[in-house]
């Protein structure tokens, strides 16, 4: 992305999940998945532990990709075919789109691989190997202090990764599980020649758009097709038109058998961060403070940057990827501060650390660690929205990205000379963020970021820079104020005007520089944080972090199973679980599938959120469904899991038993936004499009023929599908966007509503799998723990199936 804020450094993070890990929940290291196995052929695995990972010949994991380092990605061909969301691929769909050009409305489908399209900067890796390292890390660690304890194991790192890849042209990275109480090495083949083959235009793949963002029911199909292109060698290489696309060690066949409820589900993939092992206090500061103030920050930019995209397609082309990945966080700050209020985590979290406190009584390497956290946390509060305010508001607007280099690196500039060199190797950045630097927009979100920033923020906190702008340029109140000093900004900085900023760099000058206001102001923001909060702050991260690792330490000793697993890091991870329904409040069931009658429902021509591809509702209208409707006549579009996913994981494989691939996994549901604080198994789902809507997309919307015959489709045995029998409603979810009220639609009471009418999702059919499986069950097998019987699934053998036209 042109801009993209870590969320990791964003705000604090949390929470631990009280309760025994169930056979749902964890996000398992594959190297351990053997400890596993015994559970997951209970809920319908048919492989080993060394299918899905093992060294040294084919495995599942030789499948999956880390896709650009934010998402995953599955090969599903001997071609390098790579599958993983639109969301994950928007960047370049919209980099690559013109107003000429427009394949993100409009789509795009590679017929052959002369079309296919390079993709530049992007890149994927897949896992050669994993390695347990914590001795050797403990060992060379042991003795350091806290503060030297950073650059001591990056120093281990180099040294572990170095030794690791020597004689290959392999990559590889060390990474700390249980907040540094275990290490691991792994080691990866990176791609770089990536091309895109295929996009459904978005309006089908990011079909609901922001409303429909974190919801269930979601009828949007969010994926993209990229290939992986070597040397003839099989090895990775820069771009060259003589390159090759991959032939890699194992890809994944694609079942278009389809699901039901209680099957076997498994998902593997880069998750990307979680903090379940966090104490009270942070929960109580994010709900508090940091996440409504992200919000409401994130919010001033999202609204001016819609006032532009609404008025210009190529405005809105240039915007759109930094748009979505702005606003989908935006929404999860919401969301997860509801959840983490609703569930009472805070309340969990207090039972656990007076859990511990009991149990650390007497032990002097636990004991008082509470009472540390506590005052810890009582000094840093005060300026935890320091970091906030720098990173969300003072360094997120265009023009202070231009400035930042220019003032972190200012101590070194002598010279124009030296001005010139820094620009100069900085001028793809500049040109990235000119792309979408919009004077208008830039100058409101800076006003309006000020003005909170003067609110929230203790006075004496301030920057004195501010005080003194504010009273040269005095207005009625201090907002005016402010609004007259960023006036003042913008009319005379050379980086709040793109040709000012254009012929600077072509000539820099350092006298210009350090006097113009931008950078004076920017200057003044960074420089008061960095004198007088960084280092608080970084005591405070070092003090927790220590806390924190002793913490771990201490739960796995008081009882393992509340520390099974590590938490998220961008590791390869895989997680179990099963094809789930829910009821996500009182007298209300969610149906674990959606179709293309329910996109139908909340079609609505022209909406920039809803509206259809003519095509599509042609396709509808005529059932021209072709293999991949559902025995009952529908086109599944979306299904939901009780798999333990979060951000990292978008574009993951959903995974049956047999090892086939039956969708891919987007998104969380509304009701677990906590999900990356606590696994709540009540509510947690996981958002998956169907592979039969995916495939039914290629092949009938966009005439893509040649890729389905690219792929190793399959089906299991036939099932028998329950009729239907009852039609259950789907009630509205919160920030959901309302839907033309139908006629006699029942709500959740059962009376015929308006309120019913106005949300309802689609009319489905309510399969009664739990019954199925108890009458089609081969026998029971106990399961090891205190879990209770469950029902073994009978076992199906793959047989190809024969395309279209064969």
């Amino acid at each position: 992305m042109k801009y993209l804020l870590a969320v990791g450094l964003a705000a604090l993070s949390f929470m631990a999940s009280a309760s025994s890990t169930t056979p749902d929940e964890g996000m398992w290291m594959p190297i351990h998945l053997k400890k596993n196995e015994v559970k997951m052929k209970s809920l319908g695995l048919k492989l080993s532990s060394e299918d899905l990972y093992v060294v040294g010949k084919s495995s599942m994991k030789d499948a999956i990709v880390w896709f650009n380092g934010g998402c995953t990605g599955e090969i599903i061909s001997s071609q390098g075919l790579v599958l993983t969301n639109h969301h994950c691929g928007y960047d370049a769909i919209a980099t690559a789109s013109t107003k000429e050009d427009n394949i993100l409305d409009n789509g795009f489908w590679a017929k052959n691989n002369g079309q296919e399209r390079p993709v530049k900067g992007m890149w994927v890796s897949v896992v050669v190997r994993m390695e347990d390292v914590t001795q050797a890390v403990l060992a060379k660690i042991k003795g350091v202090e806290e503060k030297q304890r950073g650059a001591k194991l990056q120093g281990i790192y180099k040294e572990l990764t170095a030794e690791a890849i020597k004689g290959t042209h392999y990559e590889a990275q060390v990474r700390e599980m249980y907040k540094g109480n275990e290490y691991y090495l792994f080691v990866f083949e990176k791609f770089t020649d990536i091309r895109l083959v295929g996009t459904p235009p978005q309006n089908v793949g990011k079909f609901g758009g922001d409303t429909d963002n974190w919801m269930w029911p979601r009828h949007t199909g969010d994926f993209s097709m990229f290939r992986i292109y070597t040397n003839a060698e099989n090895k990775p290489a820069a771009y060259s038109t003589a390159n090759k696309p991959y032939a890699p060690k194992h890809h994944l066949p694609v079942s278009v058998a389809g699901v039901k409820e209680g099957d076997f589900a498994m998902i593997m993939g880069f998750p990307g961060r979680t903090n379940r092992y966090e104490f009270s206090n942070g929960i109580k500061l994010a709900v508090e403070k940091v996440n409504p103030t992200i919000v409401s920050l994130r919010d001033s930019r999202l609204k001016s940057w819609k006032e532009v995209m609404d008025k210009s397609v190529s405005d809105r082309l240039l915007l759109s990827s930094d748009y979505a990945s702005i606003a989908n966080y935006w929404k999860y700050y919401i969301g997860q501060t509801e959840q983490l209020t609703r569930l009472k985590v805070y309340d969990q979290k207090k039972e656990l650390e007076a859990r511990f406190a009991n149990f650390a009584k007497g032990n002097p390497e636990y004991d008082g660690l509470l009472e540390k956290v506590n005052k810890a946390y009582e000094a840093y509060s005060p300026y935890a929205l320091q970091r906030t305010y720098l990173q969300e508001a003072i360094m997120a607007p265009s023009s202070a990205q231009l400035s930042i280099g220019f003032v972190t690196q200012a101590a070194n500039f002598k010279t124009d000379a030296d001005v010139k060199k820094m620009a100069d190797g900085m001028k793809a950045g500049f040109e990235d963020i000119l792309s979408t630097f919009f004077q208008s927009s830039d100058q409101k979100i800076v006003t309006q970021h000020l003005v909170k920033y003067f609110n929230a923020i203790p006075k004496e906190q301030h920057p004195a820079l501010l005080a003194t702008m504010m009273k040269k340029n005095k207005g009625k109140t201090d907002e005016e104020s402010i609004e007259k000093y960023v006036a003042y900004l913008y009319a005379k900085s050379i980086f709040g005007d793109k040709a000012k900023f254009t012929a600077f760099t072509e000539k820099p000058s350092l006298k210009t520089l350090t006097k113009d206001p931008i950078f004076v102001h920017v200057s003044a923001f960074y420089n008061n944080y960095i004198t007088n909060f960084k280092p608080k702050i970084d005591e405070f991260n070092a003090m927790n972090a220590q806390l924190g690792r002793a913490y771990i330490k201490g739960l796995r000793e008081m009882q393992s199973d509340l520390v099974a697993y590590p938490d998220a890091n961008s590791s390869l991870r895989l997680t179990y679980g099963s094809v789930q329904s829910y009821d996500p409040k009182d007298a209300v069931h969610y149906d674990f599938v959606t179709t293309l009658d329910g996109v139908m429902e909340k079609y609505v021509p022209g909406d920039s959120e809803f509206d259809l591809p003519a095509k599509l509702v042609e396709l509808h209208g005529k059932k021209n469904y072709g293999q991949y409707a559902m025995a009952d006549g529908r086109m599944p579009v979306a299904f939901i899991t009780n798999n333990d996913i979060t951000g990292g994981n978008s574009g993951s494989p959903v995974i049956n038993g047999s090892g086939h691939l039956i969708g891919l996994a987007f998104d969380g549901n509304w009701e677990a936004m906590s999900g990356d604080i606590v696994f709540d198994k009540k509510y947690k789902r996981t958002i998956n499009v169907d592979i039969r809507y995916v495939l039914f997309l290629i092949e009938k919307l966009g005439g893509a023929t040649n890729i389905i015959a690219e792929l190793n489709l399959v089906k299991d045995e036939p099932r028998f599908v329950q009729p239907i029998d009852e039609i259950k409603m789907s009630v509205p979810s919160p920030i959901a966007k309302p839907l033309p009220i139908k006629a006699g639609v029942k709500g959740a009471t059962g009376k015929t509503t308006l309120e019913g009418a106005k949300m309802m999702d689609e009319s489905t059919s309510k399969i009664k799998a739990k019954e199925l499986a108890e009458k089609t069950a081969a026998k029971a097998v106990e399961v090891t723990g205190k879990e209770a019987m469950r029902p073994v699934m009978p076992v199906t053998e793959a047989v190809p199936v024969k395309r279209e036209g064969e």
